[in-house]
């Protein structure tokens, strides 16, 4: 009796011992997080305290409590693997990266003002013949023109004549430079002097090929040295006068190629360069006239004709660059959303630079190889910013390696390569022995405040770097030291986790 009464006691606390046991155990276990509430995708001022449907028919999103996250963290959201998947999430490594931007304008097709000769009479007289009937009838260099009848050209004829005359050489001279003072070619003057026959009326020809331009008279006309009878100019060489924006006068410069199109000849492409860029804005539309030059051999661009001109700038200095649909432009900030990864989002305010047709440059606010969010982005932000302190998440400092549970650490190395491009350096580095890490040879990125030409291939360096986002950044570069190569055993491929 006394034996069965002792087991079942025993029986009893032996109970009590392992419910609390288990009670223990089951509260040992991380509590699962729990939705705040839903919001619509949409409207993020649409809020329910259950799972379902928003007016638009699309799946709510839950919100999680985030007070637990650091302060560097604040503003960071998460969302659920299957919500990512059904909004589509897409994102993209920051890139350190030239830009070259190219600069879409239009222009209007004119005449090459270099090569447009004035004709004006030089004497006063009357037109007998006019060979030019038109304007934009074509001359070719040696053509007549008009034939003029004037006294004063039959006055210089005669004092010419008389000069050959007598033989006088002086006389000849004089005379001779005054008809050509008066246009009158040499050929006619030889004639002249051979024949000895005065003519009433002498024709004048055409100096260059070209068009007629600009026609102001007709036979008849008593003209003056002050009239401005007709012009001619070329169409085998054009201008394009083009507008540019203000804030794109920086990218210009002389000698850059130019591409045009025109609705008038569909697929065909003109290659040109920039000519002359005018010293002054216009005061009304703030914009910048250029000039463009094109070869026109086939006579096909007409003066006035509406053209379509690209305008190829040179690449700009590595910066990190963003695709331009990652930037949320408001009205204030402009901003980007990155992905610090596990589902957790955060809005962050970034300074934009140069923009190209699909990328944007980035100033401040990211660093290379950050994940920036480039679909369904608005959605997050919409979240993200009404908490977020638009501030980046700070990188590791550098004395943070003292801490053995740091993502930081301080080794010596070695430089295999240099990517200058990418920012990438290939070392060959000591073991880490807080982390239980032997020798390796890897890949490290380099922090946007680390200069890539300090470094050489086959240098030895102190170094210290940091794990963010995955990837391995090279924040200091300390006291370049020798080290013992036979130390390192190199193992190519292993990873710091």
């Amino acid at each position: 009796m006394k034996n069965n009464l002792k087991l079942f006691i025993a029986a009893i606390v032996g109970a009590g011992l392992w419910a609390a046991f288990t009670q223990i155990i089951i509260d040992d276990k991380p509590a699962v997080k729990q939705p705040l509430y839903w919001v619509a995708p949409m409207d993020s001022n649409y809020r329910r305290d259950a799972p379902g449907l928003s007016p638009m028919g699309m799946d709510l999103v839950p919100v999680y409590d985030e007070v637990g996250n650091s302060e560097s963290e604040k503003g960071a959201i998460t969302i659920s693997p299957a919500v990512i998947n059904n909004l589509g999430v897409k994102t993209t490594k920051v890139q350190l990266k030239t830009l070259q931007s190219n600069i879409n304008t239009v222009g209007y097709v004119q005449y090459n003002q270099d090569k447009i000769t004035h004709i004006h009479p030089r004497v006063e007289g009357w037109l007998e013949d006019l060979y030019v009937k038109a304007q934009g009838d074509k001359v070719s260099a040696g053509e007549p023109l008009y034939t003029l009848y004037s006294p004063q050209l039959v006055n210089a004829q005669e004092e010419f004549l008389l000069a050959v005359n007598r033989n006088n050489n002086v006389l000849i001279r004089a005379a001779k430079a005054r008809l050509e003072s008066l246009n009158v070619s040499a050929e006619f003057i030889e004639r002249l002097q051979k024949n000895k026959q005065i003519m009433q009326n002498i024709t004048f020809y055409a100096r260059q090929s070209g068009i007629v331009d600009e026609l102001n008279v007709r036979e008849g006309f008593y003209v003056k040295p002050g009239t401005s009878m007709m012009s001619i100019a070329q169409l085998d060489e054009v201008w394009v006068e083009a507008e540019i924006f203000e804030r794109q006068s920086s990218l210009i410069s002389v000698g850059l190629p130019v591409t045009m199109t025109l609705d008038y000849f569909k697929g065909k492409i003109w290659q040109g360069q920039v000519d002359y860029i005018y010293p002054a804005l216009d005061a009304q539309n703030r914009t910048l006239r250029v000039r463009l030059r094109f070869t026109n051999k086939d006579l096909k661009l007409k003066v006035n004709m509406f053209a379509q001109v690209t305008i190829h700038t040179n690449a700009s200095e590595p910066q990190l660059v963003v695709p331009k649909e990652a930037v949320i432009r408001t009205q204030h900030q402009n901003r980007v959303v990155i992905a610090l990864g596990e589902g957790r989002f955060k809005s962050v305010e970034v300074q934009v630079g140069q923009t190209s047709v699909d990328e944007t440059i980035i100033l401040s606010g990211v660093v290379v190889n950050d994940s920036v969010v480039t679909s369904a982005q608005f959605l997050i932000d919409s979240e993200s910013s009404k908490l977020s302190d638009f501030k980046r998440m700070e990188m590791p400092a550098a004395d943070s390696s003292n801490d053995d549970n740091s993502q930081s650490a301080t080794v010596n190395g070695v430089i295999n390569t240099i990517d200058a491009a990418n920012r990438v350096v290939n070392i060959s580095r000591e073991a880490i022995p807080k982390w239980n890490r032997g020798p390796a040879t890897m890949n490290f990125v380099l922090a946007p405040h680390i200069e890539v030409n300090s470094l050489i291939k086959g240098q030895t360096i102190d170094f210290t770097f940091s794990i963010i986002n995955d990837d391995f950044v090279i924040t200091a570069l300390n006291n370049i030291d020798a080290i013992d190569h036979s130390s390192m055993q190199h193992t190519m491929g292993e990873e710091v986790k």
